[in-house]
């Protein structure tokens, strides 16, 4: 009977040939916060005008769906760990999460960028505790509970965690979310591993089995989605202009691991320089190695339209000329081309 589920499931993959969802990051209220978690919240920049009108051009005009919102934790609270949210700063970030939602976009994001830390220590493991993170994503369950589009990202790439105590970090925060009232029919909860969440490394380092073993409070697995990353250069970090690999082979790899364990996984950050023209082919083969997973892989979400302007190496930020707006070359051929083949 198992033989026969998975190749029923590629061949679903196959035929279908398309993942269900493609968007961008919209960056800004992440700026100030380093891999360490360290977070100058008075750097943080309110993409919400110019953010909000590239969500409308991107599904109005090159019919994306998704977009993944940053934000640091620091930035919420205003630098109170273990206090309320701002209602100041959460009110900025609000604003940009109901321009994602009165979009035609189907899923909106709430992405905790702080790498599984504060300031420098890591959550649950000897920096804040798993009960302060649970009451954060208490509370912002809480005020958008009623908004099924929206998705809850636990966490922007741990790094360097031992990942059975993360992973029971993450349970605290799923069940923190459903006990406020986001349920599992509508909401998504995007579950991060060890590495930055990287592709290539979420099997083998252990992410895939201790963060299988999450559970909703009613002890299902629905609706909880392993949340991965991956960029095109030398190391997979986005931190080099130059492409040297499509990442082909890992995701087949993990594609087929989350077929054998019957789990989804979401790419919710990717990219790589527009200035190379060997990132314009990768990328573009990379998103066609997901379109063969797509009964597994949910779609994919590029690095970074929002606060970035044109300069920043990575940018996917458009341009406008009176009412026009132009894509950049990856975006135009990959991000939104591979989704609508």
């Amino acid at each position: 009977m198992k033989t026969s589920i998975l190749a029923l499931a590629a061949a679903a993959g196959s035929a279908a040939a398309k993942v269900q969802y493609a968007g961008i990051n919209i960056a800004g209220l992440d700026f100030g916060t380093d891999t360490s978690g360290d977070c100058t919240v008075s750097s943080a920049v309110d993409p919400s005008t110019d953010g909000i009108a590239q969500m409308q051009h991107f599904t109005n005009d090159d019919g994306l769906n998704v977009f993944r919102l940053p934000v640091s934790w620091q930035y919420l609270v205003n630098g109170n760990l273990g206090g309320t949210l701002d209602s100041t700063n959460f009110a900025t970030y609000d604003k940009l999460v109901q321009g994602c939602l009165k979009t035609t976009a189907t899923m909106c994001i709430i992405d905790l960028h702080n790498y599984a830390r504060w300031n420098g220590q890591i959550i649950g493991q000897g920096g804040p505790t798993d009960t302060q993170f649970a009451s954060l994503w208490s509370q912002i369950a809480t005020k958008y509970k009623n908004s099924p589009k929206v998705a809850f990202g636990v966490m922007n790439e741990p790094h360097d965690v031992d990942i059975t105590t993360w992973a029971t970090t993450v349970q605290a925060a799923v069940t923190a979310i459903r006990k406020a009232g986001a349920y599992h029919p509508t909401h998504a909860i995007l579950l991060p591993g060890n590495d930055w969440t990287h592709v290539a490394n979420f099997v083998d380092n252990g992410s895939g089995a201790a963060l299988a073993n999450i559970t909703n409070v009613d002890g299902t697995k629905h609706n909880l989605i392993f949340d991965v990353h991956t960029y095109l250069d030398s190391d997979g970090s986005g931190t080099h202009t130059t492409c040297t690999t499509n990442n082909v082979d890992a995701f087949q790899s993990l594609g087929d691991w989350l077929r054998t364990n019957e789990r989804k996984a979401i790419l919710t950050e990717t990219g790589g320089g527009a200035s190379d023209s060997s990132c314009l082919t990768m990328l573009c083969e990379q998103f066609d190695a997901m379109n063969s997973y797509s009964d597994v892989y949910l779609g994919w979400v590029g690095w970074a339209a929002g606060k970035f302007d044109t300069s920043y190496e990575l940018s996917e930020t458009p341009t406008l000329s009176g009412s026009t707006w132009t894509d950049q070359e990856l975006v135009k051929q990959c991000i939104v081309g591979k989704f609508q083949e």
